[in-house]
This record gives structure tokens, C-alpha cells and sequence, in this order.
């Protein structure tokens, strides 16, 4: 197997696997979303593809490579940039370009820009502040407090999203009526069925095919004398795929509320799940972890993006 990870052609083949594996995965997560409706239906995606983010992390975690202790940083940071600058900008474009106007619920999309804005400050820029420790890195203990606060504040989030003001993340009544997808007959028990077995499979395919391809991606990076992050932003584009791509093709059918859902939930899903797993194998392997921006001015750009996009008129 190790001979074969040396040849371009095995690795392009692996590469076109974990696409069509990645493209199956949104296909039964998009049957699965139908079947149980908003913004159930975004969950169900959002939960599979951080299972996909969390095992690419962790196995380079636990390899304890020059620069492991980095990958969940560069992987958080860059998801939150991509999701906020890319897939959420990419979603307007294409649907303004299709359907030249549509809405969604102001509501939905400033309580999740307020919760990613308290997660990435407490995550990327905190660890930079802290005086117990030198460098962008918690102690022990305030690495475990990290993750339990993150992964509450993601509970709470959803449990504000599904259950006590699920009204904010549906559709608009204009915007049923011109999506297909919300008039058309839902799929029957055995097909969403059949779509969450297909599901499993999936993203099993994808977690296997990712973590025998990144070797390959560290390699890469190496011969090409890029920088350690540039792993860390192949994690978020490739764990990202899935739910942009659902969230462009929901812009494109007028449905920009799921499509914020997706992409939101996202960069909240990438911090409020993967940085608990990774602070929790971090304790508990005794490896390091650090997740402050070395830079104060990065974070603090970060901060501002986030202040402008939850303040602009345009929201």
C-alpha cells in the first residue's frame, strides 16, 4: 500500500473516489434534509462532514508531525474565513444571477454570525492573551474549559436553532412558493433509509480515502516549500465541499435561507465540535495543541470581519 501512495496515478484515482464519495454524501444528506424538513435538514449535513473534519485532524494530530500541533488552528481559522468570505459570497452571487432577487430571514443569520464572532474570539484570539502560558497556547486546564465552552455554546445554538426559535432559520412564504424542493412529494421510509445507510457509507469512504491521502498532501506541501497551513486550508476546502456545494445548489433554487444554514452552520460545526474532540485527545495523549493566531493583528481582522458582516446594512 505504501508503494502504491508513491504513484501519481493511485493517488489521482483515490483523489476522484473521495470526490464522487464526497458528491454521493451531499446527494443522501439532501434526501435525508428533505425528508425531515428545516432546519433539521441542514443539521443532518453539517453533523456529517465535521465527523469528516474531526478524523482528518486528529489522525495528523496523532502522527505528531513537525507542525501537528497547528492543524486544528489553521483548519478552524481558515473554514471560518472561507464560509464567511467564499461559500456565503459564492451562494449570493449564483442565486442573484438565476433568481436576481431573494430573501432570508435577517433573524437566522445574525444570532449565527453573533455565536461564530464569541467562538472564534474565545478560540483564535484568547489563547494570544493569556498570560499563564507563553505563546498562542492554554494550560491543560483552560484547554478542557475551552472545549467544554464551545461545544455548550454549539449546543445552545442549536437548541435556539431547532427548538425555541426555529421560526428564524425557515424559509419566507414567498420563497415556498417557488421552490420545487418544498412542494415536491417527500421521499418514502425505505429510500431515506437507504439514504442514511449510503450516507455512512460515504463518509466512511471519505474519512479513509482523506487520511491515507494526507500523507500525500504533506508531501506536496513540502516539495513545494509552502507554508505548514496550506494543510490546514486543504482540511477546510476539503471538508467544506460537501456543504458548499449544497449550499450554492440551494442559492441556485432560490432556497438562500438553506443555504446560509449550511454555510453557517459550518463554520460553527468547525469549531463547536472539532476544537472539543481535539482539546479532549490533546489532554488526553498528553500532545500539543495551540489555537491562538500568532499574530494579534490577524485575530483582530478576524473580529472586525465578523463585527462588519453582523452590523452591515446589507444583512
Amino acid at each position: 500500500m505504501t508503494d502504491l501512495l508513491s504513484q501519481t496515478w493511485f493517488i489521482a484515482l483515490m483523489s476522484i473516489t473521495l470526490i464522487g464519495a464526497i458528491l454521493s454524501a451531499v446527494h443522501n444528506a439532501e434526501v435525508i434534509a428533505h425528508k425531515t424538513g428545516e432546519p433539521f435538514g441542514t443539521l443532518v449535513l453539517s453533523i456529517s462532514v465535521t465527523i469528516i473534519a474531526v478524523s482528518l485532524i486528529i489522525s495528523m494530530i496523532l502522527t505528531g508531525h513537525e507542525g501537528a500541533q497547528f492543524i486544528a488552528r489553521d483548519a478552524v481559522f481558515a473554514t471560518v474565513m472561507i464560509v464567511v468570505n467564499g461559500v456565503i459570497g459564492l451562494c449570493i452571487f449564483v442565486g442573484g444571477l438565476t433568481r436576481h432577487e431573494m430573501t432570508f430571514r435577517n433573524e437566522g443569520a445574525n444570532s449565527a454570525l453573533a455565536v461564530l464572532t464569541a467562538l472564534a474570539t474565545f478560540i483564535l484570539v484568547m489563547p494570544i492573551v493569556t498570560v499563564s502560558t507563553p505563546g498562542p497556547d492554554f494550560t491543560k486546564s483552560q484547554l478542557a474549559f475551552a472545549g467544554i465552552a464551545s461545544f455548550a455554546l454549539y449546543i445552545a445554538f442549536l437548541c435556539f436553532q431547532t427548538v425555541s426559535h426555529r421560526d428564524y432559520y425557515l424559509p419566507k412564504t414567498e420563497d415556498k412558493k417557488t421552490d420545487s424542493n418544498f412542494h415536491a412529494q417527500k421521499p418514502s421510509n425505505l429510500k431515506t433509509t437507504a439514504s442514511a445507510a449510503l450516507l455512512i457509507l460515504s463518509l466512511i469512504t471519505v474519512v479513509g480515502l482523506a487520511e491515507q491521502l494526507s500523507p500525500a498532501i504533506e508531501a506536496g506541501v513540502k516539495a513545494a516549500g509552502a507554508p505548514k497551513t496550506i494543510v490546514g486550508i486543504a482540511i477546510a476546502l476539503l471538508v467544506l465541499m460537501p456543504e458548499g456545494f449544497a449550499a450554492v445548489r440551494a442559492a441556485k433554487a432560490n432556497r438562500l435561507q438553506s443555504s446560509l444554514n449550511l454555510a453557517l452552520r459550518s463554520a460553527l460545526a468547525s469549531i463547536g465540535l472539532t476544537i472539543p474532540t481535539a482539546a479532549a485527545i490533546a489532554i488526553l495523549f498528553n500532545l500539543p495543541l495551540s489555537l491562538g493566531i500568532s499574530d494579534l493583528k490577524y485575530g483582530a481582522d478576524v473580529l472586525e470581519f465578523l463585527y462588519w458582516s453582523i452590523h452591515s446594512s446589507d444583512w
